[in-house]
């Protein structure tokens, strides 16, 4: 039986380009291009890269990268997408558990909950961060996004979810979080690219810095800067506070300044 994120991007590649949290893509690689100092000879590997977004767009700027995702749907609008620009990316199906790489990339990028949180145990979570920590060399450096759960302490998810849906998107609705996993269940609405509906029953982790910050160090990370993630304009600057809905991560193996 299929896992409901399978279901979910299953056939979906079209419509998922136009949901709200897809429209951040060139602040997000901004961001980036500084966070790597601009450096073109870096290997760069995009977890979960979906319609492959981040990947297009990096590599429009120069950079080479290599796309990985689970739905073979999502791929294959990646590719017809990079094929429409003229761009040459390597795009593979790989379950972010498994990944066949050893010490081969500069920088993973894994956003936009594409993979990590999705799981529905906290030890294939886990096996997702092993994974990527193995695919990066030791001079590697790993930017992702995740699930605040500090937001869920303070406010409502539900609301949340229907204060920042465009008509047309995935709705969620019957939203329940539970303190003891700091898990959110819900039933997912959603349209494919045929027009067929599909209702879901979801549920995702949300981790709290601490949390991150531990798994991290265990896998070898020296240095973890968390913050808060806004949408298409990552920062430094912005503290991680409980009105965040997402946290940004970014983690290297230096020890701290």
């Amino acid at each position: 039986m299929k896992k409901w994120y399978e279901s979910l991007f299953e056939n979906y590649g079209k419509n998922y380009d136009n949901e709200r949290y897809t429209k951040g893509t060139i602040g997000e690689c901004d961001f980036i291009e500084k966070e790597i100092d601009f450096d073109k000879s870096l290997k760069i590997i995009d977890i979960g890269c979906g319609t492959g977004r981040h990947s297009i767009e990096l590599t429009k700027r120069g950079y080479k990268i290599k796309g990985i995702d689970l739905s073979e749907s999502q791929l294959e609008r990646a590719i017809e997408k990079a094929k429409a620009q003229s761009l040459q990316i390597d795009f593979q199906k790989h379950d972010a558990r498994k990944l066949p790489f050893k010490d081969d990339f500069d920088v993973a990028i894994m956003l936009c909950e594409g993979a990590f949180s999705l799981m529905e145990t906290d030890e294939m979570n886990f096996e997702i961060l092993r994974n990527v920590t193995k695919s990066l060399k030791k001079s590697g450096k790993l930017i992702f996004t995740t699930l605040n759960g500090l937001f869920p302490l303070y406010h409502s998810v539900e609301k949340f979810h229907s204060s920042t849906t465009d008509e047309g998107n995935t709705t969620c609705r019957s939203n329940t979080f539970n303190l003891m996993t700091f898990r959110e269940y819900n039933i997912t609405m959603v349209e494919d690219d045929s027009g067929n509906k599909k209702e879901l029953k979801c549920n995702e982790r949300f981790y709290v810095p601490s949390e991150i910050t531990w798994l991290l160090k265990t896998l070898g990370f020296k240095r973890i800067d968390i913050y808060g993630a806004k949408l298409g304009a990552f920062s430094r600057n912005d503290e991680l506070t409980t009105e965040d809905f997402e946290m940004l991560v970014i983690a290297d193996f230096t020890s701290e300044i």
